[in-house]
């Protein structure tokens, strides 16, 4: 946690300001956990109708083509270096889409959620590995208990199939883009940021389409999914992400993203006809648990700022 700076034109900023920020970007993660775990049965409904690669090039052209109108003079801020940075991000979350997108046409959603939601156990893992961060035990109790807790939400028995391995890969992915977007996001820089990271994504995919032609959505209800997944769970989520990431660490990031299939199980439950299950109940309260504990955790502090502020802001700028 940073020192409060004196600003210029009042009063010293409040020591209690960075966690009050850090709270908000916890709860905007959460936020976009619940529209993620929205769209499992969704996705696989859209694939079903059209093939993966056209679909996931249809969804992150429109996210791409939302953000570049709305966020257009933030993108023009941005300097050479993270532009590379961002083009990086897209590179690795688009692949990381690809796979997990093709597993899920071959695997059943509650499979798929509870390996996608393995970059909770590789997230620090990597983190520790690439940029030397040793998070304390209460960080292992807590993806321990988040992972027991998404076993117990989506596996009836688990077997290992070509499936499974592209779901689990693309995790590997999604716990490097989340080390990576802890490691060079900044809140000032936040929406450019985003932005060039879907423009990244949006060309892999279309690239990845284009051999076969591109394919539009067949339907007004797979339209409809398309345009969902890519304002709400594409753009709207990526420029959340990369905000919070800027006041939270990759590790704490990333177990609070586990509650994704805790949120997929409740929108089976309300909308989907599933019922309430000890399993569910049981899954959930773990990931919650798992969540407590490392918010009472102290040494989880934000990231250091990518991008620190020039010395002439220095004084009215201060990141949690």
């Amino acid at each position: 946690m940073t020192e409060p700076v004196i600003r210029p034109e009042g009063p010293p900023a409040q020591p209690h300001e960075p966690r009050r920020t850090a709270t908000v970007a916890a709860a905007g993660l959460v936020a976009v956990t619940a529209v993620w775990g929205s769209t499992f049965v969704l996705i696989k409904d859209v694939v079903a109708t059209m093939p993966v690669p056209d679909f996931l090039a249809v969804r992150f052209v429109v996210a791409a083509a939302v953000m570049v109108v709305l966020f257009w003079r933030p993108l023009r801020r941005l300097d050479r270096v993270q532009v590379r940075q961002g083009a990086a991000l897209g590179v690795v979350y688009g692949l990381a889409q690809v796979l997990q997108t093709l597993g899920l046409a071959v695997t059943p959603a509650a499979v798929s959620g509870f390996v996608t939601g393995m970059y909770v156990v590789l997230t620090p893992l990597i983190g520790a590995l690439v940029l030397r961060h040793r998070p304390p035990s209460t960080t292992w109790l807590a993806v321990a208990m988040s992972t027991g807790g998404l076993a117990l939400l989506a596996l009836r028995g688990f077997s290992v199939g070509t499936g499974e391995l592209l779901v689990l890969a693309s995790a590997a992915l999604y716990a490097v883009h989340i080390v990576g977007l802890g490691a060079w996001s900044g809140a000032r820089d936040a929406l450019g940021l985003a932005t060039v990271q879907m423009i990244a994504i949006a060309a892999l995919c279309t690239v990845a389409a284009l051999p076969g032609g591109v394919e539009l959505p067949p339907s007004p209800g797979a339209w409809a999914g398309v345009l969902y997944t890519a304002v709400l769970a594409g753009a709207g989520a990526l420029v959340v992400q990369t905000w919070a990431q800027a006041h939270l660490s990759a590790t704490r990031a990333a177990i609070i993203m586990t509650m994704e299939p805790v949120f997929a199980a409740l929108f089976a439950v309300l909308l989907g006809g599933e019922h309430l299950t000890w399993r569910m109940l049981g899954g959930g309260l773990l990931v919650l648990a798992a969540m407590y504990v490392v918010e009472l955790t102290p040494t989880h502090g934000t990231p250091t700022p990518a991008h620190p502020a020039p010395a002439d802001e220095a004084l009215s700028q201060r990141r949690a």
